[in-house]
């Protein structure tokens, strides 16, 4: 008579974890195997009794995003997808860790896996991005009441805690009492240096609990420790931190505990070890078809969660709309933005682009309800706000424009959330110099190909009496750097408008719009075309070309005065507008070369070259700086760098010899 079959526990759903990190690791020689086994019963018990979602559909509107903050811990995710049967984390992916061309990169990443909702590693930047995820949750649930109703979970280490962004996104979330946003704080007392008590002597719990934060804590290798605290959690309608109080390493019997077990494998005898310790005795990269069995209960109950769904979203009144604002079509705004370029051609309006952009956007708002907006506390400088955009408040979440705060970084990271949450495309303002405090979330954008929208104003020396600090001459370069951004600087009012219409087309990469805080006068003559979408065309064409002008942004009204003065000299200029860089660079050689032609060349930019070897070659001319600003009103500052159209004048004299 055989035996009784002995039931699946969560310890054993644990150890399936456990076991494929330990082996991930060790045959990659490379990776951290201390966090996914330290961590694996606390996600065992959240994805077995609480998460909710489908691997048969893994962009299910209402599923519950998990978010793996502590990215270097990857094999935890990476281990749970395959457990729940996604479909492309086969058994081999995991043989592949952190090899060339495997989904199972070293740190998860958003759009190379079913199951991975960001891009984490840079620590911090899950939970501040987490931050996004849940408050869009919030503004669709406002939306569309009873189709919108989900849950954010994040598992986060005291390296996310530290990192600065934690505060910022922290300090939001219990603001605006996101109570539908679950952080599962990795407790181990560990960083890679050794002990946390090296660095820090933070009481975190007391530090969320002054944010606003339920804050709650529990043995993470006892399951109903963790089950219970996760439902007080979920019964609190403030946003929760859990400090789960583990193991790093925990199963490893002679290295858990330690730093030593944070980022190397554990070598075979530590995982004979363990496998021992933990009482697994399958080979490596072998899962019981019991615990996978108890596994695929997860993702059958999910399976039944969506169909109920789909029930209800089928009899919804709010379907079409709901659907709508899932697709986020742009179509809509093409005849309105026409109609307003048509209006600027006919006015001719002299403003600043910070306000062309403001224009831009109350055609924008009126025509794209999906789109929501913010500022990092400048909104009466970025102009960010359309007059029908009402405020996102604590408890009002039917609001389309939300007040950041001083918080620019975590700013630009819940963008990050709100956009790959879905249901809305968003946008968020500073000013330009600021970019450098939201670097690591715009690379991260630029990294996942979320296009969201960065409206970044005082752009150049052109802000004048703010002086050197504000003043962001290396800004605009150090953005062009960055891989899959599109940095956009306009020149007036038309080309603002088309910048815009540009971003709100855009699929799978950010937008960022440096604007001006001085005015400047209308030099488009015609809206037919977007020419700001081909990155650099022809103003003003001569018959033939002894110089060519080329210039971006606020400096064009220099490079067309400077085109005047040669012109009375005999000397044809033609002036080129080169909004962006990176669309330019994209057009066909043919095109590139009509528009820079043959001729010398002078670039013209109140900003430092670097950057400028794109369109300029060697010989050509460059007006613009080379070091920091000054504070004093922009005419002084513009006469005293010599940006002025004297110089432009001067600098094509020499190229041509005339």
């Amino acid at each position: 008579m055989n035996a009784p079959t002995k039931p699946v526990s969560e310890k054993d759903m644990a150890n399936a974890i456990r076991a494929l990190a330990m082996d991930a690791v060790q045959k990659a020689n490379s990776g951290h195997p201390g966090m996914p086994m330290g961590m694996a019963d606390v996600a065992t018990v959240l994805f077995n009794r609480f998460i909710t979602l489908d691997p048969a559909d893994h962009r299910w509107p209402d599923r519950d995003r998990f978010v793996l903050s502590a990215g270097h811990g990857s094999m935890l995710i990476y281990a749970l997808n395959h457990l729940l049967g996604y479909a492309d984390m086969p058994m081999e992916q995991l043989s592949s860790f952190r090899q060339m061309g495997a989904r199972t990169a070293g740190h998860p990443e958003y759009g190379h896996a079913q199951g991975i909702e960001v891009t984490t590693g840079p620590l911090g930047q899950g939970i501040a991005t987490a931050v996004g995820l849940a408050l869009a949750e919030r503004m669709a649930a406002a939306r569309f009441p009873g189709l919108v109703d989900h849950w954010t979970y994040v598992i986060a280490g005291d390296g996310c805690l530290m990192e600065g962004i934690s505060h910022e996104a922290g300090d939001l979330a219990g603001h605006l009492g996101l109570g539908r946003l679950i952080v599962l704080w990795d407790d181990n007392k560990i960083t890679i240096d050794g002990d946390t008590a090296l660095s820090t002597s933070t009481d975190q719990k007391a530090r969320f609990a002054a944010y606003g934060w339920h804050v709650g804590e529990c043995d993470a290798h006892e399951p109903e420790s963790v089950a219970t605290a996760i439902a007080a959690a979920k019964a609190d309608p403030r946003p929760s931190l859990i400090a789960c109080r583990s193991i790093i390493g925990f199963g490893a019997p002679n290295k858990q505990g330690s730093h030593d077990v944070h980022g190397a494998p554990l070598g075979a005898d530590e995982i004979a070890a363990a496998r021992a310790n933990l009482g697994w005795t399958d080979a490596p990269f072998v899962v019981p078809d019991s615990i996978r069995a108890a596994w695929a209960k997860v993702s059958a109950r999910g399976a039944v969660a969506r169909a109920d769904w789909l029930k209800t979203l089928a009899a919804s009144p709010d379907k079409a709309a709901f659907e709508a604002a899932q697709a986020a079509d742009p179509a809509p705004l093409a005849p309105a933005m026409a109609a307003h370029k048509a209006k600027l051609l006919a006015d001719k309006p002299k403003v600043a682009t910070r306000k062309a952009s403001e224009m831009a956007l109350e055609v924008v708002a009126g025509a794209l309800p999906f789109v929501v907006g913010g500022s990092a506390d400048l909104t009466g400088s970025n102009l960010t706000k359309a007059k029908s955009q009402r405020p996102v408040k604590p408890g009002d979440f039917g609001g389309a424009y939300i007040h950041y705060g001083i918080r620019e970084h975590g700013m630009a990271a819940a963008m990050n959330g709100i956009a790959l949450h879905g249901g809305f495309r968003t946008y968020g303002g500073t000013f330009l110099v600021f970019a450098d405090y939201c670097r690591p979330s715009i690379r991260l954008a630029a990294l996942m190909g979320v296009p969201v929208t960065y409206v970044m104003t005082h752009d150049s020396i052109g802000l004048g009496e703010d002086g050197p600090t504000h003043q962001p001459v290396e800004t605009i370069a150090s953005l062009r750097a960055i891989p899959n951004l599109t940095v956009l600087r306009p020149a007036d009012a038309v080309e603002t408008a088309e910048a815009w219409e540009i971003a709100l087309n855009s699929t799978c990469t950010p937008t960022l719009l440096a604007l001006s805080r001085q005015n400047l006068p209308l030099v488009r003559t015609d809206a037919g075309e977007n020419l700001t979408a081909k990155g650099a065309y022809v103003l003003r064409e001569v018959a033939k070309r002894d110089v060519t002008l080329i210039a971006t942004g606020s400096e064009i009204e220099i490079a067309l005065a400077a085109a005047d003065i040669l012109a009375a000299e005999g000397i044809a200029a033609a002036v080129v507008s080169a909004p962006s860089f990176e669309l330019f660079a994209a057009q066909p050689a043919d095109y590139r070369t009509a528009v820079l032609g043959t001729a010398p060349r002078v670039g013209i930019e109140a900003a430092i070259r670097q950057g400028w070897d794109a369109v300029l070659r060697e010989g050509d001319a460059f007006i613009g700086m080379t070091g920091f600003g000054a504070s004093a009103p922009a005419p002084a500052l513009y006469a005293h760098f010599g940006i002025t159209k004297e110089a432009a004048a001067e600098a094509a004299r020499k190229l041509t010899g005339k």
